[in-house]
């Protein structure tokens, strides 16, 4: 799993000056809302457009634009990033044959929610003083909404769970078959959510740490016993 991600650009009706742009995030419809019951996802600032990414995402479009249209473009850009969820599938999976082959086996989920999203934005624009009829995408990563070429927060294929049929670990992760094994990336992960799993991580992390230092504990003084 990873999230089902796009970039927009809207149009400001006066310049947008600003340099650290990726300072906001909104949640308001992460769960669902008035028009929806299923969560929709975040939508977050993300990085501010210059007029140089435009020829270096759309080169054919932007072959014969005057340098100064760009430029009032990008001068004129609020960016913006929209993540939803995407759904654990038992058939998307990463997999090693005998002679070290990786092979990967992905098909994207959840897109209703994430045109929804991009919809409930667009609808808000106006009222965020904004040109309601311009909302492009942002083309990144092959000129394309991001797909797994463009993954950063990857999630799953050492699933977590009680079963060791429909799971890797254990919910101390440690692995079902190899009882010094454990795994605390968020690759144990059973599902994804709509926003940075890293904190997610970290304190999955200091757990399974607890975790081992009572067992490792214990061992010593069973141990010391003998």
């Amino acid at each position: 799993m990873f999230h089902n991600s796009a970039a927009v650009l809207a149009l400001a009706r006066e310049e947008n000056p600003t340099i650290f742009q990726k300072t906001l995030g909104l949640n308001d419809f992460y769960f669902g809302s008035d028009d929806h019951d299923y969560p929709l996802g975040n939508i977050q600032m993300v990085g501010k457009s210059q007029a140089p990414m435009f020829h270096g995402e759309k080169p054919g479009e932007t072959k014969f634009a005057p340098s100064w249209s760009l430029e009032d473009v990008a001068k004129h850009a609020i960016d913006f990033w929209l993540s939803t969820e995407d759904l654990p599938l038992a058939e998307n999976r990463v997999s090693v044959d005998g002679e070290g082959k990786v092979t990967l086996r992905y098909h994207a989920t959840n897109d209703t929610p994430k045109k929804e999203l991009n919809k409930k934005l667009h609808s808000m624009l106006g009222k965020l003083h904004l040109e309601p009829d311009h909302l492009f995408h942002r083309f990144a990563y092959m000129k394309n909404d991001i797909p797994v070429a463009g993954v950063a927060h990857q999630a799953g294929t050492c699933r977590m769970g009680d079963d060791a049929g429909t799971s890797v670990v254990n919910a101390e992760c440690k692995a079902h078959e190899v009882d010094n094994l454990y795994v605390v990336d968020t690759s144990v992960f059973p599902s994804i959510g709509a926003v940075n799993p890293a904190l997610t991580a970290m304190a999955n992390s200091l757990r399974v740490g607890d975790h081992l230092l009572e067992r490792i504990g214990a061992k010593v003084e069973a141990a010391t016993a003998a």
